[in-house]
């Protein structure tokens, strides 16, 4: 990976884009609650975007200055091929940093290709240390294999390993110090996310089982001191550094502590679309540019360009109302 050239994506609220999220799948080994419906109908292949599309979105980000690419899902490393296309992603001139969102299932044997591939960096979804609490809320999940995952992937040696927990009030909440213990022990860091309204969910009311990060941190505060850190990766999360140890304790605030305003990102969804906020629906067909145009390079990034036009000013997220949003979160990209 070389430094990426100066960026070419600029909003029209003088944000620069220099962080792009791409779905390779919608599909996913889980069912995790606050993620989709238990009884999903996932894409045709034929709408989603192919693995050569997939790396032509990709090179056309690079090449406007984009440098840094996350691959997500769904599950992506549960879509056949996903290893060569992070591989030829992750040689792609002027990208800085290429990193993977992963539910951990598919992560002990995969672990060290990704590491070859040029994957840096990996973000590990678990948000339970209970075997039975965390099929509960996963629906089909083993926690032993997702722990595996994580071991391995320690062991294989990326320059940073995350955790990421979704903390709901009356679900998993009793659970933060244990998490924060777990990511001391394991040499990882951790960090606590305000579930997101997207799509409808099946019998809960996620007003009632919201969890602030102020509440998360006040648990936290009674076990552990957190020190206020100035590190990023260049996502929403704010850090503190964990006292006595190399780990760092994150916090994603949607709802209350609204990260818009310096918002560096957008994501391309396993069947193209380009969306421009995480909690809007605005958007532009890639998928349509690349099939109506084959070839057309120069086509693609005009038409990124101009969706930098589209992007919000901000989300509005309410948990009292039936979700504005109406895609679920593996539609989305994580």
């Amino acid at each position: 990976m070389t430094s990426a050239p100066p960026t070419l994506l600029t909003d029209r609220f003088g944000r620069t884009v220099n962080y792009v999220r791409i779905s390779i799948t919608d599909r996913c080994d889980f069912r995790c609650q606050y993620c989709m419906a238990e009884d999903m109908t996932f894409l045709p292949r034929a709408q989603i975007l192919s693995l050569e599309e997939v790396q032509e979105v990709a090179r056309a980000f690079t090449e406007l200055g984009v440098g840094k690419i996350r691959i997500t899902g769904g599950e992506p490393l549960v879509r056949r091929g996903a290893l060569g296309l992070i591989e030829a992603i992750g040689r792609l001139p002027g990208l800085r940093e290429l990193v993977l969102t992963t539910n951990g299932s598919q992560l002990a044997q995969n672990a060290a290709g990704l590491k070859a591939a040029g994957v840096r960096r990996i973000n590990v979804s678990l948000d339970s240390l209970r075997p039975e609490r965390f099929r509960a809320i996963t629906r089909v999940g083993d926690l032993t294999q997702v722990l595996r995952g994580i071991e391995v992937a320690v062991a294989t040696g990326f320059a940073r390993i995350k955790l990421n927990a979704v903390i709901m009030k009356h679900r998993n909440d009793d659970e933060v110090v244990e998490l924060v213990r777990f990511a001391r022990d394991s040499g990882t860091d951790i960090s606590f996310i305000e579930e997101m309204p997207l799509g409808f969910v099946d019998g809960r009311d996620r007003s009632e089982d919201f969890c602030s990060s102020e509440e998360i941190k006040t648990a936290l505060d009674r076990d552990f001191t957190l020190l206020p850190s100035p590190e990023t990766t260049g996502g929403p999360s704010r850090y503190f550094r964990l006292a006595g140890s190399d780990t760092r304790v994150g916090f994603i605030s949607p709802h209350s502590h609204n990260f818009c305003g310096s918002c560096n990102r957008v994501r391309v969804t396993a069947e193209g679309r380009l969306l421009l906020c995480l909690g809007n629906e605005h958007s532009v067909d890639l998928k349509r540019v690349i099939r109506s145009h084959p070839g057309d390079t120069e086509r693609l990034r005009q038409a990124i360009v101009a969706a930098m036009d589209l992007k919000p000013e901000r989300h509005h997220f309410d948990l009292t109302a039936q979700p504005v949003i109406i895609r679920h979160m593996n539609a989305t990209g994580g």
